[in-house]
């Protein structure tokens, strides 16, 4: 199918649905590695670098969302969530966790494919970006992953890190809502302005934000945010 460089790990322990999912992919020519517990993906994740990971949520041994917390402790890998559970706050785990997509149970197959390539588009048209940011006394080494304002390391959750370093990309720029929920929640964030709001409320809480000093990402009322740029 010539997509067949793609490797791609499924971590469910239904074998029935371990092994429709995996018959899919190879059909479409993906190659497949699969894991029925939260242990064994873990090992197998670190062991072979899937190009993306395929994850139930309720695993035997341990929660999925544990599984997607030590992943993204090293990698950037995209994650599909592919549950039963279908009630927003477990969405909203997952996403917050660190997942790319959610898919709930019962699936189409036509649907999961095309959430498939489209993780995986994004991820190798997107690449992190490297080397360093700066503006004012606040840097951004993108390489480690870490904010400091004025020397002194921020310590933020994954997806407080991407909204700061997605803005950082375009300084000065409005990025609608829309937009920065788009790029750090993908498709599955689709109308969470709230929980955009409060992810930013917690940012300008850790990076001591105070009246007339020190704002870095500035609020475009109704519409969006922008990064300050150096200058500013």
């Amino acid at each position: 199918m010539g997509n067949n460089r793609y490797k791609i790990l499924v971590v469910e322990d239904e074998a029935n649905i371990r092994s429709f999912v995996s018959a899919v992919l190879e059909t479409n020519g993906y190659q497949v590695l699969t894991a029925g517990t939260c242990s064994q993906g873990e090992l197998v994740a670190a062991s072979h670098c899937p190009d993306l990971i395929i994850l139930d949520l309720g695993l035997p041994d341990q929660d999925g969302l544990e599984l997607i917390r030590r992943v993204r402790l090293s990698s950037l890998v995209p994650v599909i969530v592919l549950s039963a559970r279908s009630g927003e706050k477990d969405k909203v785990a997952a996403l917050d966790a660190g997942a790319n997509d959610y898919v709930t149970k019962p699936f189409g197959t036509e649907e999961l494919m095309a959430r498939v390539r489209a993780a995986i588009r994004n991820s190798r048209h997107g690449p992190e970006k490297e080397g360093r940011f700066v503006t004012g006394d606040m840097e951004i080494d993108y390489d480690k992953r870490r904010i400091s304002i004025g020397g002194e390391e921020i310590r933020l959750t994954q997806t407080e890190y991407n909204i700061v370093a997605f803005l950082s990309e375009h300084p000065g720029k409005v990025l609608t809502y829309a937009a920065i929920i788009k790029a750090v929640w993908g498709d599955a964030g689709q109308g969470c302005v709230k929980r955009l709001q409060v992810n930013m409320a917690n940012i300008r809480k850790k990076f001591g934000v105070k009246p007339g000093r020190g704002r870095y990402i500035l609020n475009e009322l109704g519409v969006g945010y922008r990064m300050q740029e150096e200058h500013e």
